[in-house]
C-alpha cells in the first residue's frame, strides 16, 4: 500500500529506553516508516515542525516529557502549526487501554490514537506492537487523504474566487457599499434570504455572492426561475417524484431540493410560485423536510433558501397570490438591490468595465468613448437597469467603431432624434440596402428588438412572456435563439 510513498515520523520522547523500544518496533518496516527526527522536549518539537513545515506525516509523542510543554497542550500547539498532521500518543500514565475519559481528552486535543507503554515485562518493543504499526499506517493514510482534500479545496477556492471576480458587483456608491455589507453578513449566517429589486438590477448576482462566500460554497448552488416552468410541473421539479406516482412517471426523479442538499437553492421570481407549491415550501422552511410526489414518508434535506423577486410582495399578499406566512419565513434576512437611478455615479465604471469585457470577448480593440457620450449614458434613466446597460454597451462594441461619440450612443439607445432604430429596420432603410436580407433574418432582427422592448417595459420575464402571449418555456427558448440573456 505504501510502496510509492514514505511515512516521515517525528518522535517526541525524553527517555532513551523508550526511544530504543520504538525504534525496534519500527525496524521491520524501516523502508516505509522513516524515523526522520527525534526530540526530547515539546519546544524542540515545535521548532522542528516550523523549520520543516509539511515534511512530517506523523508525530509519535510521549504524553509526559520534561519541560513546560507536554500532554494535551503540546498536541494543540502541534495542530496549530499543521492541522492535518496525525498524532499518536504513547503513555505510561495508565495500563488500562479502556480509559474512555483519558482517550476522549486526547481526541478533543487533536490526537488520533494512543497506547500504553508497558503493562508487563516487554523490554524490546512498544506495547501492542501490531496495533501500533497498523495505527501508524492508518495515520499516514489519513494524512495523505487530508492533503489531497486540502489541495482540492484550495483549487475549488481559487475557482470560486475567479468566478466571483468575473461576476463582481461593480460600483463604489454608498448604496453598493451597503449592499456588499449585507452580502457579507448574509454569507456568515445560514438564514433564509429574500432579495428584492427591480428587473435587471442583479439579484441573481447577489445570490451567487452569498452562496460562494458562505460555508456552503463547496456544495451546489441550484437556481430555478419559478416563472419559467408551467405551474403543473413546478412541484415535481422542486420536490421530485417516485416511480409510478402518476401517468408517465416511469422512473423516480430527484427534485431540485435534493440536488441542492447541503448547498443553496435559489428561487428566482418567487412571486410566480403557485399557491400549492408555496404550501410545500412553507412546510420545508418550518421543519426541513420535503414531500415528494408519490411518497408518503417525508425526506429530510439540508438546504439554504435564497429567494428573489421584483414584485411588491405586499400587493401580492393583498391580492391573495402570495401567502403571508411564507413571506415572513422567507424575509428573515431581507436584501434590497438598488436600481441604477439611485446609484448613477456607478454607471461610468460599469460601462467602462463592460466595454473592455465585450471587446476582449469579441477579440476587438477596446473602443474609445468621449465625455459627452458618457454623460448621455449617465443621464439615461435605464428602466432595464444593469442588464439594459450591459446590452447597450455590447451593441456599442458590435458597431465596430474605434471611437464612440454621443451620436453613436443615441443610436443605440433608440433616441427620438434618429428616425431609424439601432437595428436599421426602418422601411426606407431596408429598401436602400444593397444587400437584401432574407425574410428569416428580418424576422429575427425584428423579434429580437421587440422582445428587448417588451422586457425593458415589464417587471419580470414572466410578465414579458404573458404580454407576448407565450408560455414561459417557449419565451425562454425564443430568447435563447435570439441571443438575448
Amino acid at each position: 500500500m505504501f510502496s510509492d510513498r514514505k511515512v516521515n515520523i517525528l518522535l517526541i520522547e525524553d527517555e532513551d529506553y523508550d526511544v530504543r523500544r520504538i525504534k525496534n518496533t519500527l525496524k521491520p518496516f524501516q523502508d516505509y516508516l522513516i524515523l526522520k527526527k527525534i526530540v526530547s522536549t515539546g519546544e524542540a518539537a515545535l521548532e522542528a515542525l516550523r523549520e520543516e513545515r509539511g515534511k512530517f506525516d506523523v508525530v509519535i509523542m510521549d504524553f509526559q516529557i520534561v519541560g513546560s510543554l507536554s500532554g494535551e497542550s503540546l498536541i494543540k500547539k502541534i495542530k496549530e502549526i499543521d492541522d492535518i498532521i496525525q498524532i499518536l500518543v504513547v503513555t505510561k500514565m495508565t495500563v488500562n487501554i479502556i480509559d474512555f475519559e483519558f482517550a476522549n481528552r486526547l481526541i478533543e486535543a487533536g490526537a488520533m490514537w494512543y497506547c500504553t507503554k508497558y503493562p508487563g515485562d516487554i523490554e524490546e518493543y512498544i506495547y501492542q506492537p501490531t496495533d501500533f504499526i497498523l495505527s501508524l499506517f492508518n495515520a499516514a493514510e489519513r494524512r495523505y487523504l487530508a492533503k489531497e482534500e486540502l489541495k482540492s479545496r484550495t483549487k475549488l477556492d481559487q475557482n470560486i474566487q475567479k468566478n466571483l471576480e468575473q461576476k463582481k458587483i461593480l460600483g463604489n456608491s454608498e448604496a453598493i457599499r451597503r449592499l456588499r455589507q449585507d452580502i457579507d453578513k448574509a454569507a456568515e449566517s445560514d438564514a433564509t434570504i429574500l432579495i428584492t429589486g427591480a428587473s435587471g438590477t442583479g439579484k441573481e448576482l447577489v445570490a451567487n455572492h452569498i452562496h460562494y462566500q458562505s460555508r456552503r460554497r463547496f456544495e451546489n448552488l441550484v437556481p430555478i426561475n419559478c416563472g419559467s416552468i408551467p405551474q403543473e410541473l413546478i412541484e415535481s421539479e422542486l420536490f421530485g417524484f417516485e416511480k409510478g406516482s402518476f401517468t408517465g412517471a416511469q422512473n423516480k426523479k430527484p427534485g431540485l431540493f435534493e440536488l441542492a442538499d447541503h448547498g443553496t437553492l435559489f428561487l428566482d421570481e418567487i412571486g410566480e410560485l403557485p399557491l400549492s407549491a408555496q404550501v410545500k415550501l412553507l412546510r420545508f422552511l418550518e421543519d426541513g423536510e420535503i414531500e415528494k410526489i408519490g411518497r408518503t414518508k417525508r425526506v429530510h434535506v439540508d438546504v439554504r433558501i435564497v429567494a428573489a423577486t421584483n414584485k411588491n410582495i405586499s400587493d401580492e399578499i393583498k391580492s391573495k397570490k402570495f401567502r403571508e406566512d411564507l413571506f415572513y419565513r422567507l424575509n428573515v434576512f431581507p436584501i434590497w438591490v438598488p436600481p441604477l437611478t439611485e446609484r448613477k455615479e456607478d454607471i461610468l465604471e460599469i460601462a467602462n468595465y463592460y466595454l473592455g469585457k465585450y471587446a476582449r470577448n469579441s477579440q476587438r480593440p477596446e473602443p474609445e468613448i468621449n465625455e459627452k457620450a458618457l454623460i448621455i449614458l449617465q443621464e439615461y434613466d435605464w428602466p432595464g437597469n444593469v442588464r439594459e446597460l450591459q446590452n447597450v454597451v455590447q451593441r456599442l462594441v458590435l458597431t465596430e467603431k474605434s471611437y464612440i461619440d454621443e451620436q453613436s450612443v443615441r443610436e443605440v439607445l433608440m433616441s427620438p432624434h434618429k428616425s431609424e432604430d439601432d437595428s436599421g429596420l426602418s422601411y426606407s432603410g431596408l429598401l436602400e440596402k444593397k444587400q437584401i436580407l432574407t425574410l428569416r433574418e428580418v424576422e429575427n432582427k425584428f423579434r429580437a428588438k421587440y422582445f428587448r422592448f417588451v422586457r425593458e417595459n415589464s417587471s419580470s420575464d414572466a410578465e414579458a412572456a404573458r404580454k407576448l402571449g407565450l408560455a414561459p418555456p417557449n419565451y425562454y427558448r425564443m430568447c435563447k435563439e435570439l441571443g438575448l440573456k
